[in-house]
């Protein structure tokens, strides 16, 4: 059996993404040329390795088995080119970099000042939901992650690098738009939107709640800040979201940030990697980036 690097990457993205669609967009190829790359791995494999069952693609026991050796291989290339750039220093290499959907208005810009700084240094960045983030993490997919919340999962070092104050949110005619010190009990029986379960805002929210005795009420539970706010406006319910996410909305006034006792709650970035990670210089140096970031 002869299987190419590319056949192994290309595997590993679909049995991360159990989807050979979102496998090629991530990989930036067509769907087809996917799954004919899995489909000749599997044919010089001589076994299946991934099941369609229902509309879900699930991994057979070979398919486990490839995976497992296919990160490997893939992390030692990884390894390889760290050690090649820190020979060659910050002239070249790369920088994985995964973030919190909330994140995407800061680390763009964040990215941007390094790359103006390290112009050699190849950069990629994925958005996803905490649980998707989290699950990249566990493999080893990325270089750094940026969370709201520092992930107690999984074996981690991380530190804060800057403020990411939420703010609890109402369309401009609610009836508590104006009202000031409003206290938490009062939102008692207010209907809310909140993110999908897990997500490190709604984490955060949750406990703010429960430590008042009080549990919010959902409406609606939503997958997408930008969704969120539009759910808002339409008067479907109050939420609490990053305010990155919705300055613009609150300088135009379409939605209000309501006066609530122990609001904004003080939360931070995060920025993580796995514990005994070998970090590269890349890596490294935009850890160092965000050190002088939160030190000034």
């Amino acid at each position: 059996m002869r299987a190419s690097l590319r056949q192994l990457q290309i595997f590993a993205a679909v049995a991360r993404e159990l989807s050979y669609t979102r496998a090629a967009e991530a990989l930036h190829l067509t769907q087809p040329a996917v799954f004919t790359q899995v489909r000749t791995l599997e044919e010089q494999i001589g076994a299946a390795l991934i099941e369609r069952i229902g509309k879900r693609l699930y991994l057979t026991q070979a398919g486990e088995v490839v995976l497992a050796s296919a990160r490997e291989i893939l992390g030692e290339i990884d390894r390889m080119e760290a050690r090649l750039a820190e020979v060659q220093g910050l002239s070249s290499g790369s920088l994985r970099l995964a973030a919190v959907s909330t994140a995407q208005y800061d680390a763009p810009t964040l990215l941007g000042i390094f790359c103006k700084n390290h112009p050699g240094i190849e950069v990629a960045l994925k958005v996803g939901n905490r649980g998707e983030l989290l699950a990249r993490f566990a493999a080893n997919e990325d270089d750094l992650y940026i969370l709201g919340t520092p992930p107690e999962e999984v074996e981690a070092e991380h530190f804060a690098f800057a403020q990411n104050p939420l703010v609890l949110l109402a369309p401009p005619d609610h009836p508590l738009a104006t009202a000031r010190a409003i206290a938490p009990e009062m939102l008692a029986e207010a209907p809310f939107v909140m993110r999908e379960k897990g997500s490190g805002t709604r984490i955060a929210t949750e406990r703010f709640f429960a430590a008042q005795g009080l549990s919010p009420k959902v409406r609606l539970e939503l997958g997408a800040n930008a969704a969120i706010r539009q759910a808002v406006r339409a008067g479907l319910g109050i939420a609490v979201l990053s305010r990155a996410t919705v300055e613009v909305e609150l300088e135009l006034g379409r939605l209000v940030a309501l006066d609530v006792i122990g609001f904004p709650l003080k939360r931070a970035w995060h920025v993580a990697w796995p514990r005994g990670k070998r970090l590269s210089p890349a890596a490294q140096a935009f850890l160092d980036q965000l050190r002088a970031t939160a030190g000034a």
